[in-house]
C-alpha cells in the first residue's frame, strides 16, 4: 500500500476542529503576550482576569438568570464561551491537544457534522451541569469539557468494536476513568475548582449522542473502523 508521507495531517482534519484550536490559540496568544506586557500597555496585564470574568460560565450569573427569569445574551453566550479562555498557556495547549487528537479520530468515523454537534452539545450541558449540581463561585473555563465530550464519543467507537469482537466492552471506559481518578485525586490534595462535575457531563452528553449520530448505525461504524 502506497502511503503519502508528504499529506498535510490536517487533511482529514473537520474544519470545525482546526478553526476551533485555532480560536483557542489565538486567543491565548495575545493574552500571553499582554501578561508579558508585550501589548496592552499597563492595562494588558489585567486582560486575562477580565476574559475570564467576561466569558468563563459563572454558577452566580446562571443562578441569577434562574431566580430572575431574565437571560441576557452575554450571560447565555457564556455557555459556549468559556471554552475558549484558560488561566494558563499550559491549560490551552492540553485543550487544544486533545481537541486536535479526538476531533480527528471522531471526525474521521462520524463526520463533521457529528463533530461540531457534540463539541457544542457537550458545551452547553457541561455549564449546565456545573450550574445546576454545584453552588460555588468559581467560575468554569477552559476547552477540556467539550473536549470530554469528544472522549465520550470516541468511546462509544471502542465500546462496539469491543462489543462485536468478544471483548469486554467496559475496557472502552479505562480512559475516562483514569482522566475522573486523576481530576479527583487532583482536587483532593490540592482543592481548587470541581470542573470534573462539567468534564463528566460533557463525557456523558458525547457518548449518547454517539447512538443518534453515528452514520448508518453502530454497525456502519464498525465496518469503517475495520478499514482502517
Amino acid at each position: 500500500m502506497n502511503q503519502d508521507y508528504n499529506a498535510s495531517p490536517f487533511n482529514s482534519m473537520p474544519p470545525f476542529v482546526v478553526a476551533m484550536a485555532l480560536l483557542i490559540a489565538g486567543i491565548e496568544l495575545v493574552l500571553q503576550a499582554a501578561d508579558a506586557g508585550i501589548i496592552g500597555g499597563a492595562q494588558g496585564v489585567g486582560w486575562r482576569l477580565q476574559a475570564l470574568q467576561s466569558y468563563a460560565f459563572s454558577d452566580r450569573a446562571f443562578e441569577w438568570m434562574r431566580s430572575s427569569g431574565q437571560y441576557p445574551v452575554e450571560h447565555m453566550l457564556r455557555f459556549l464561551s468559556y471554552a475558549f479562555v484558560h488561566v494558563s498557556l499550559m491549560s490551552a495547549a492540553f485543550s487544544i491537544v486533545f481537541l486536535l487528537a479526538l476531533g480527528k479520530m471522531v471526525g474521521e468515523a462520524f463526520g463533521t457534522f457529528a463533530v461540531v454537534v457534540i463539541w457544542v452539545a457537550s458545551s452547553v450541558v457541561g455549564a449546565l451541569a456545573y450550574g445546576l449540581v454545584l453552588d460555588t463561585d468559581f467560575p468554569l473555563f477552559g476547552g477540556m469539557t467539550p473536549a470530554y465530550g469528544l472522549i465520550g464519543a470516541y468511546s462509544f467507537m471502542l465500546w462496539v468494536g469491543l462489543s462485536v469482537s468478544g471483548s469486554n466492552p467496559m475496557m472502552a471506559f479505562r480512559l475516562i476513568a483514569m482522566l475522573m481518578g486523576l481530576q479527583l485525586f487532583f482536587g483532593l490534595v490540592f482543592g481548587g475548582s470541581k470542573d470534573w462535575v462539567a468534564d463528566l457531563a460533557g463525557f456523558a452528553t458525547g457518548f449518547a449522542l454517539s447512538f443518534v449520530l453515528v452514520p448508518g448505525g453502530a454497525q456502519r461504524l464498525l465496518q469503517k473502523m475495520r478499514r482502517r
